[in-house]
């Protein structure tokens, strides 16, 4: 609604420009009111129904063209003039044909009303550039007129005798003007008259305006003798059926009167036609004089108009009052109905007066402006038009006589304009407008004495605009009254009257700097109180109960009223004695508004101070008493309290006597709303004050005496009344009714008033919403007692009693942990609730509209804990099943159970797997088979492997470990044991073939990278599936894409043999075996074992958890060693040193190798020496990224005693062999001795050997995962696989329980942490569980064994999940113990949450022994053999 205020008041102002002539940079003429918008705005066509013609006057008989006009042609068909003529009497042309007055001619009958008569209806007339028709009546009828630039009409000063009983020439010899559309000027000054009672010629037609054929008025003369006065103006009356052209000038004029006498009147100017052009100028002003005349009239009755003529109307100068010019004249525009009065600016006091409007067919618009004073003179009048009354630049309207205020006027229109203007009512005025704009204006309503018409009431229905300083003001009631916005701007806007009343709009804005008020400021006593009786204590039941009409009424309390408005802001001043706000919605009182009656009650009343003699007196009471004076040792009674605090109506009182030295009045009374009506809700960010006044401390003068500083007290502070809703009060906003101060001398401080909050339908339960929001600050302060005067009581604050729940003047909420069960405002009906009914972890919370009953509604401290007890959920869960240790006993007793059920069905499932494989013995075979060989090293029986290694020449292992940073790769170079069966140049053609095949892609290394760092599990299986396909295609290009060119035979290439790629079973050590083609025939090859020693035997694996270091015995190799030692032994061997192997571990190479070395010298040497074979640990192939591979170097032995064995004959080689056998050992023996064959060998075997000197000083590099090591790692069997089993069984489901338990526990302290602990590494917290059902139920030792190692990699992983718990509870716990004294009541302080590590840390315990069974899980699939690690060699060799 504000916006479109602002909308209408933009409009106004830039209309308001527009039409001001004196804003106007274009205009033509100095006194131009042609270039207003108004008569722009009716340019266009219009088409009401045109008036009938007027009758002609008497004609003489008609001219001639040629004999009488000297002119050309005829009149019945084109008569051109060009000669100048003049003439005596009036002149009649008449014809049927043209008439055309040629450049420069001049008809002149330069004799006062001489007549000019032209009649040429069926044809046309034109007057030339420059010529001339003059005369005191000019008369011209055509089908067309044109007036050229230059031509001039001129009747000035040539009027004939203006109509009978009028007064239109001043009378005597004081100079005046004469009048005729306005009054003439008079400069004569009169005190024994107003200014308004004063002029020259009278105004006359004012009834044949629109059609005027009046003479102006002959001005008046300074000279018995002399007659100086200016003649009136003449007559034009045009008359055009269709086009006129009107490019020259049409004068009227008043003649001047010079300095001794007074200026004529204007005459008058009638144009009717069709359509209208041209620019030309028409005058019907006032002649200058000593008194300037009055303006003449004109009248335009045109249907088209399309013309930009200019139009003067103003009165004449006035030499010897130049302040007071002649007034305007009407110009009156028939088609669109509107009159203007104009005066070109020319400032005047003598009025245009605007009689009798008519009834019907009601003019549209009445323009006042330009300085033109009009004046509606007759009592009882209406003013009533269907468009606009605009009122412009200096502009003055006055209705009624000055002297004889008691007229009513009625004022109708659409929209009332003002700009820079005044409206003067004497009498009372009714006005009834749709919008009324002022800029800079005022309304002054002079009621007079008369009560009966002393009313005015003002309705705008639709807008009410004061801008720039402008005033209503009235001596008498006002009321105004509208159904749409009411606005005063801002500074020096104002209304006031004293007693006003505002009604009926949707919206009222009061600006910064405007002012409301009522009573007038400088009233009288009678007027400034209101007729309340001080002296009574009855409380006026209008205020309480005021009537619903909200019309002005004179017998009534208030003397400001606003009633049945919307909305009301108020940004400037409202003051008033008695201030009532009936039936209004919502107010505003920003930071620059006030409401105010200070010091506008009763200056005695029921409260006065008692008064001494001398004038001093106590302070006046009202809410508080009113502080006692002091005077000459004994003090001077306060005025008493009066009132009922819970319903205060009363004025406050004064103190003083004003016969003696002077008096102070009490504060006034605020009342917003009533019983019936309470304001919906009421904003202040401003004050609202009804102070009591004090006396000042300077010397006042009274009644021409000088009077000290003795005086009374102050007064007592009024009364403000809210019946309201809801109320807001800023932090700046004041409500004050505080007590006046006392006189300097010892007067009593007044007392303080009274404050009501009176609410209206109090929501309550759920329905409850806050009621006030109060920052600012109400006071209600006794006034200071000056000298030794008393300070005045304090007045009261009060509210209505509140229902329960609610308690305070506000009627606010109870304090939490408070309940209120019967009505009243006092904070101790809020009664603390139990605390023995409140939870450990609740706290007491707010209900909407407060706690009515005991027991207090609470709830928990969060989310997580759930109602009535405020458990978390885990606790709910232990509580339902009777608390911790029955839940505990209950969940241990179930896992057990569940365990148990477990290992029956494992057992049942599996059983028979686990169970040792009894294989049939061989006839061929002499080795006991009643003990397992162990399926993941690659054990088999014994069999015939002569043939398959017959043809064998040398095996090349890969250097790396296979992995993405790291993949196999063979050295360049072939060894020398294979020189001699390869081409050089294209076996390293083929070592970087296969080099390249064996390397792995980006893509494959970043998934690897990718889950290492989100599940590792998933990333080994990944690695895993990776090398296995790697060696498959490293197969399949040797096995068939290869074309074995490296090969030196023929058939080896042909049949694409030769080469075979194989690895083990871990996938980390790969290798080349080369064989013979068939076609070399050399005979030194294949070659013997004793020719390949030393030879390097490499262990698979890296001595991690899930890739322990072993030795792979195939049948290749199982086939040369055969050559020395018996299978039984080597496998024995094999069998015993990959169980300690197994107990190798990559982070502690140093410990762990030494029980390997110990191992080999205590148990594997001794045996193999009497074969004359001897092993070692060593280390192998270095890369440059120090990696290096393990295993055994073999090596001849230096015993002599060497027992020999060959496969398929007796067990000991015959004596011949022996000897040879015996003397290349102790060739070998010999040679092996010493350092320089010791580095010999190293060197021969790209590496180094292992002993615990060199142990001490090998480097070892540690993973990232080195302290996880220390918890997963491999160990020796222990047996009792189904206790383990069960053991694995109850921790898996109590790992499972706990985890379950533990995201509970999380979930209660929150989502985010929930979250967190479960995907921090994504579901590795709860993967454990179906990775070990999965090993436990798997079919085959060493499947189940594989899947054991998955499950542990599961279950260490998922630690990291479990730290992540820990970590969230910490930050719980040390947030809670941070915040807890804040945010727990006294009473609830038993909360404890130090509990948060027992679950993970049961968690932990529980993966630690997790990861020992697994381990031990492992050892019994993977060793059942448990001789295997026996420390006596007897019985290892024995098994």
């Amino acid at each position: 609604m504000a916006q479109f205020s602002y909308f209408f008041l933009f409009f106004f102002f830039v209309f308001t420009i527009k039409v001001n002539p004196c804003c106007s940079v274009d205009r033509i003429d100095e006194y131009s009111i042609v270039d207003s918008d108004v008569v722009d705005a009716f340019h266009g066509d219009y088409t009401p129904p045109s008036p009938p013609p007027p009758s002609l006057p008497p004609l003489p008989p008609p001219l001639s063209c040629e004999e009488d006009l000297n002119g050309i042609g005829s009149l019945d068909t084109v008569c051109e003039v060009n000669s100048s003529l003049n003439f005596d009497n009036d002149v009649y042309i008449a014809g049927n044909g043209s008439f055309h007055v040629l450049p420069h001619v001049v008809l002149s009958c330069a004799l006062k009303g001489c007549s000019i008569s032209i009649n040429v209806s069926r044809g046309h007339f034109s007057l030339g550039q420059n010529a001339v028709v003059f005369a005191g009546t000019v008369f011209i009828s055509a089908l067309n007129a044109s007036f050229s630039e230059g031509s001039v009409v001129n009747v000035s000063g040539l009027a004939g005798t203006p109509p009978s009983q009028t007064s239109g020439s001043p009378s005597g010899v004081t100079g005046s003007g004469g009048g005729h559309g306005g009054r003439g000027a008079s400069c004569v000054t009169d005190n024994t008259k107003l200014p308004d009672d004063v002029w020259g010629g009278d105004a006359y037609s004012w009834s044949s305006l629109d059609k005027p054929w009046s003479y102006g008025s002959k001005g008046g003369t300074t000279s018995k003798e002399v007659d100086y006065g200016g003649e009136g103006g003449g007559r034009i009356r045009l008359e055009v059926n269709q086009t006129i052209v009107v490019e020259g000038n049409l004068l009227a004029n008043g003649g001047n009167g010079d300095l001794k006498g007074g200026g004529g009147s204007g005459g008058s100017i009638y144009i009717k036609a069709h359509r209208m052009i041209g620019s030309g100028r028409t005058s019907a002003s006032g002649g200058n004089g000593f008194a300037g005349g009055g303006g003449g009239r004109i009248s335009i009755d045109v249907f088209s108009r399309h013309d930009d003529t200019e139009f003067f109307i103003h009165g004449g100068k006035s030499f010897g009052c130049p302040d007071n010019s002649g007034a305007a004249g009407t110009y009156y525009d028939a088609v669109p109905r509107s009159l203007i009065v104009s005066n070109q600016n020319r400032s005047t006091s003598t009025d245009t007066l605007l009689m009798e409007f008519p009834k019907q067919l009601l003019w549209t618009n009445v323009y006042i402006q330009d300085h033109a004073k009009a004046s509606v003179p007759l009592l009882w009048s209406r003013v009533q038009v269907r468009g606009q009354i605009r009122l412009s630049s200096g502009a003055v309207l006055s209705f009624g006589l000055a002297h004889f205020a008691s007229s009513e006027f009625e004022l109708m229109a659409e929209e009332l304009l003002m700009s820079d203007s005044v409206i003067k009512i004497y009498g009372a005025l009714r006005m009834s407008v749709k919008m009324h704009l002022m800029w800079n204006s005022k309304v002054l309503i002079d009621g007079g004495a008369d009560a009966i018409v002393a009313t005015s009431l003002l309705e705008a229905s639709n807008l009410v605009v004061l801008r720039e300083s402008s005033v209503i003001h009235s001596n008498a009631n006002l009321g105004v009254h509208g159904q749409g916005f009411l606005n005063l701007s801002g500074p020096g806007d104002m209304i006031e009257a004293p007693r006003l009343i505002l009604s009926l709009f949707f919206s009222i804005n009061v600006g910064p700097g405007s002012i409301l008020r009522g009573p007038l400021e400088n009233a009288s006593d009678n007027d400034m109180t209101p007729r309340l009786y001080c002296e009574l204590q009855d409380c006026p039941m209008e205020l309480i109960h005021p009537p619903e009409d909200c019309n002005v009424n004179s017998s009534l309390s208030f003397t400001l009223q606003i009633c049945r408005v919307e909305d009301i802001v108020i940004d400037g001043i409202v003051t008033g004695s008695v201030v009532h706000f009936h039936w209004v919605r919502n107010v505003v009182v920003n930071s620059s508004g006030s409401i105010t009656t200070s010091a506008l009650g009763c200056t005695g009343g029921v409260g006065r101070g008692k008064v001494l003699n001398n004038g001093l007196a106590g302070g006046g009471g009202h809410g508080g008493k009113g502080g006692k004076g002091y005077y000459d040792g004994s003090f001077i009674e306060g005025g008493v309290s009066y009132g009922d605090a819970d319903l205060p109506c009363e004025l406050g009182s004064g103190s003083g006597n004003d016969s003696l030295a002077g008096a102070t009045a009490g504060g006034g009374i605020i009342v917003m709303g009533s019983l019936e009506h309470s304001l919906s809700s009421l904003s202040v960010y401003g004050s609202l004050r009804a102070d009591g006044e004090s006396f000042g401390e300077s010397i006042r003068e009274h009644d021409r005496r000088t009077v000290s500083n003795i005086g009374p007290g102050g007064g007592s502070g009024g009364t403000i009344l809210l019946f309201v809703h809801t109320i807001v009060l800023s932090d700046s906003s004041v409500l004050s009714m505080a007590g006046g101060h006392g006189s300097p001398s010892g007067g009593g401080g007044g007392g303080g008033g009274r404050i009501h909050f009176h609410w209206s339908d109090i929501p309550t339960g759920n329905e409850y919403l806050p009621i006030a929001s109060v920052k600012g600050s109400i006071d209600t302060r006794g006034g200071f007692g000056r000298g030794q005067g008393h300070t005045g009581e304090n007045g009261t604050i009060t509210g209505k009693a509140c229902p329960k729940g609610l308690y305070g003047i506000f009627c606010e909420e109870c304090p939490i942990g408070t309940f209120k069960n019967v009505s009243g405002s006092d904070r101790v009906l809020c009664y603390n609730c139990p605390s023995d009914e409140l939870p450990s972890r609740a706290i007491y919370i707010d209900v909407r509209g407060g706690v009515t009953q005991s027991p207090c509604p609470y709830k928990c401290v969060s989310e997580r804990y759930h109602m009535p007890h405020c458990y978390t959920a885990l606790e709910e869960l232990v509580y339902t099943f009777g608390g911790p240790w029955l839940f505990g006993l209950i969940l241990l007793g179930l896992l057990v159970l569940l365990a148990l059920v477990l290992s029956v069905a494992r057992m049942k499932y599996v059983g028979g797997d686990e169970l040792p494989a009894v294989m049939p013995a061989r006839q061929s075979s002499r080795i006991d088979h009643s003990f397992p060989f162990l399926e993941s090293l690659n054990e088999v029986l014994e069999t015939n492997r002569t043939e398959e290694s017959q043809s064998h020449v040398h095996r090349m292992y890969f250097m790396g470990p296979n992995t993405f940073t790291e993949p196999w790769h063979l050295p360049h170079s072939p060894p020398e044991q294979v020189t001699g069966i390869v081409y050089e140049d294209a076996f390293n053609r083929f070592v970087d073939e296969i080099n390249g095949l064996a390397a792995y892609q980006w893509w494959e290394g970043s998934i690897y990278s990718i889950l290492s760092i989100l599940a590792y599990p998933l990333a080994w299986s990944w690695l895993q599936q990776c090398r296995k396909m790697k060696l498959q295609q490293l197969r399949e290009f040797v096995r068939s894409e290869y074309d074995h060119s490296c090969l030196r035979s023929c058939r080896s290439r042909a049949l694409y043999e030769g080469l075979k790629v194989a690895s083990t079973t871990d996938l980390m050590l790969a290798y080349i075996d080369l064989f013979l083609g068939g076609d070399e025939k050399r005979s030194d090859l294949p070659p013997r074992l004793h020719q390949r020693f030393p030879m390097s035997l490499v262990f698979g694996g890296d001595g991690s958890y899930m890739a322990p270091f072993s030795l792979q015995s195939d049948n290749i190799l199982t086939s040369l060693m055969g050559q020395s030692v018996p299978p039984t032994i080597w496998y024995r061997l094999v069998a015993g040193l990959n169980s300690q192997l197994r107990l190798v571990r990559s982070g502690h190479l140093k410990l762990t190798f030494g029980h390997v070395i110990s191992w080999l010298e205590t148990h594997a040497n001794p045996t193999l020496i009497r074969y004359g074979v001897r092993v070692d640990l060593a280390w192998f192939q270095p890369t440059s990224s120090g990696y290096c591979q393990f295993g055994l170097m073999v090596c001849a032995s230096s015993n002599e005693n060497v027992q020999h064995w060959s496969e398929g004959q007796d067990r000991y080689l015959p004596p011949m062999e022996q000897s040879r056998w015996r003397g290349s050992s102790r060739r070998d023996s010999a040679g092996s001795s010493g350092a320089v064959e010791h580095s010999r060998i190293c060197q021969k075997i790209n590496g180094g050997i292992l002993n615990a000197k060199s142990l001490r000083t090998f480097k070892m590099k540690r993973a990232i995962c080195y302290p996880f090591s220390f918890i997963v790692y491999n160990t020796k069997p222990s047996g009792h696989q189904d206790l383990v089993g069960l053991l694995m069984s109850i921790i898996l489901l109590g790992d499972f329980s706990l985890v379950l338990l533990t995201l509970l526990q999380l979930y209660s302290i929150s989502l985010l942490n929930f979250f967190l602990v479960l995907f921090i590494l994504p579901l590795a917290i709860v993967l454990p569980f179906p990775a070990g059902i999965s090993a436990l139920f798997s079919h085959g030792p060493r499947r189940s064994a594989g899947l054991s190692r998955v499950y542990a990699l599961w279950n260490i992983t998922s630690l990291i999940n479990v730290i992540t718990a820990f970590i969230c509870g910490f930050i719980h716990y040390w947030n809670h113990s941070r915040k807890k004294h804040m945010n727990f009541q006294p009473w609830n302080f038993s909360m404890d949450e130090s509990e948060w590590w027992i679950l993970p840390s049961g968690l932990v315990l529980c993966k630690i022994i997790q990861a020992r069974l697994i381990d031990c899980h492992v050892a019994n699939q993977e060793i059942q053999d448990h001789s295997l690690y026996s420390s006596d060699p007897e019985v290892f060799w024995q098994s």
